[in-house]
């Protein structure tokens, strides 16, 4: 009798170490916001109250705080954070730059963001000024703040927090080439992601923090390299290249989590659609020992949250005569997605780029050019209003006019192409001229033909070329174009330029013509 006692007491005092050991993290994540407190449509854009109210449009800031307390009563040590790109989107940034992205992260209680490259839009002084207003740590470790005064003393490297009486280390990730997507100023130094994610999860290690979470907004194959390259990284929250990672929805580009060696990588999509929520169970080593979940899509089944939509309303009143503002019309839905336009030619494109060259084609200007990344959503049939119009183009960006020779127009159009297979807002839209590229190519030589006006591109012939001002000072790898001669960056807005035109020439009905060509179709 005393053995068998003697037995199950020991079976207990087991059973009891092996509960205390095991530590279950819940991780509920954002991405890639983008200002869309309010609704959106199946297109990423507006949605109107009508269709909200018929449970037709999906996320907010209303039905994602009634998400994320949902997900917190069913989960256990609850982390939420976000994988940056909270800035830029619709006229709330436009009007109030970050000051409503901090009130709403700080009311759905963030623990911590990374930096995103559109939280350097508009330089480091509005990230300060949202930095100091956030009640929770911006992270940033691969880039070298010390030089820029705005930004040393509030963004850390790392942060440790304490879920369940266990430590989890948070490391933030923000482009590589940010630089070249925003304007970060000259005082920030970025350095490789995977260089500096390892010297922070060594230095966390050596402070006795065994369970490590990267926030990353670098992008899913970016990710998937840095989790082959580390060791020691439990996790990768994910953003930047807007993917959606699901077990249950075909259109997912991989598994959540994506596991590579001994780390889950998960992304949700982005603009508020989904929430993601991952499961994570450690042992008391640190190591995952099972990890699981999926993006709840937050549509029109969950319920708004009354006091946060009445506070969205308040703040989006100043903005309804210009948002509600007919413009146009459009015959048909106008393909503006990330996915489309990133990798091909699509009617979004087009017509940003014949707007843009018609606005100038009477100043001798041949070629419009145009970075995917600057077009940000779809337009359904029907009216456009303004506030369509400028949720596709929503950065403010202004024409610029120049000349280039055709070696330089077509070393653009070589780093227009050179990182398609990341999803690189960088992929070319443009009017005037018609080109043919091998994605089988190395970068930098994949451009195989290319016509201006019908005939073949003259390497020393002198062109006038209009872009937008981001591109022409060099953004998104265009480099090439800051020495332009005859530059001019202060025309009309863009989304002005695509308004007017469409009100020209309503309803508008763009198409693809095969100006943009893979090699063999």
């Amino acid at each position: 009798m005393f053995c068998r006692l003697l037995l199950s007491a020991s079976a207990l005092t087991l059973s009891a170490g092996l509960a205390q050991a095991d530590m279950t993290l819940t991780i509920l994540h954002t991405n890639d916001f983008h200002s869309r407190f309010e609704p959106i449509s199946k297109y990423d854009s507006g949605c109107s109250a009508e269709d909200n109210d018929a449970g037709e449009c999906f996320g907010g800031s209303a039905r994602l705080v009634t998400a994320v307390e949902e997900a917190r009563g069913r989960g256990e040590n609850v982390l939420l954070v976000d994988g940056g790109d909270q800035f830029q989107g619709t006229l709330f940034y436009t009007r109030y730059k970050g000051k409503v992205a901090a009130e709403m992260m700080n009311k759905l209680g963030y623990d911590a963001m990374t930096v995103g490259n559109h939280e350097f839009d508009d330089g480091p002084e509005v990230l300060r000024s949202f930095a100091e207003a956030v009640e929770f740590p911006i992270l940033m470790s691969n880039a070298d703040i010390s030089g820029e005064p705005l930004l040393s003393d509030v963004i850390r490297k790392s942060v440790v927090i304490e879920k369940g009486g266990e430590k989890i280390g948070l490391i933030g990730l923000t482009p590589r080439d940010t630089d070249e997507l925003a304007s970060p100023g000259k005082n920030v130094i970025f350095t490789d992601p995977t260089e500096a994610v390892q010297a922070e999860v060594d230095r966390l290690e050596e402070e006795g923090v065994n369970k490590i979470v990267v926030l990353s907004h670098s992008g899913y194959e970016t990710d998937k390299r840095i989790a082959e390259a580390t060791t020691g990284v439990d996790v990768i929250v994910g953003g930047h290249s807007n993917t959606l990672l699901s077990n249950s929805d075909e259109k997912a580009a991989g598994p959540y989590p994506t596991t590579v060696g001994d780390t889950a990588i998960v992304q949700a999509y982005a603009y508020g659609k989904y929430l993601g929520e991952l499961t994570v169970t450690f042992d008391d080593a640190g190591a995952i020992v099972s990890a699981k979940g999926d993006p709840i899509i937050i549509d029109g089944k969950v319920v708004e949250d009354a006091d946060t939509k009445a506070r969205i309303a308040e703040l989006a009143a100043p903005l309804e005569e210009i948002r509600q503002k007919v413009v146009a019309q459009a015959a048909e839905p106008i393909e503006g997605g990330r996915e489309v336009c990133r990798v091909q030619e699509c009617a979004m494109g087009n017509l940003v780029a014949e707007a843009m060259l018609d606005r100038v084609r009477d100043q001798g200007i041949q070629v419009a050019f145009a970075n995917s990344g600057g077009i940000r959503a779809s337009i359904d049939a029907g009216d456009v209003t303004m506030g369509e119009v400028m949720t596709v183009l929503p950065f403010q960006n202004t024409l610029s006019t120049f000349t280039a020779s055709g070696q330089v127009l077509l070393d653009a159009l070589e780093n227009g192409v050179s990182q398609v297979e990341e999803g690189a807002g960088r992929f070319p839209q443009v009017a005037g001229l018609s080109f043919t590229w091998d994605p089988a190519g190395e970068p930098g030589s994949r451009v195989r033909e290319v016509l201006v006006g019908g005939a073949p591109l003259d390497p020393a012939a002198t062109y006038g070329i209009v872009t937008n001002n981001y591109v022409r000072n060099g953004g998104d790898g265009y480099k090439m174009f800051t020495d332009a001669a005859d530059a001019y960056d202060f025309g009309p807005d863009l989304a002005d330029v695509l308004a007017e035109y469409m009100v020209a020439n309503a309803p508008v009905a763009p198409s693809t013509d095969g100006r943009i060509k893979r090699a063999g179709e």
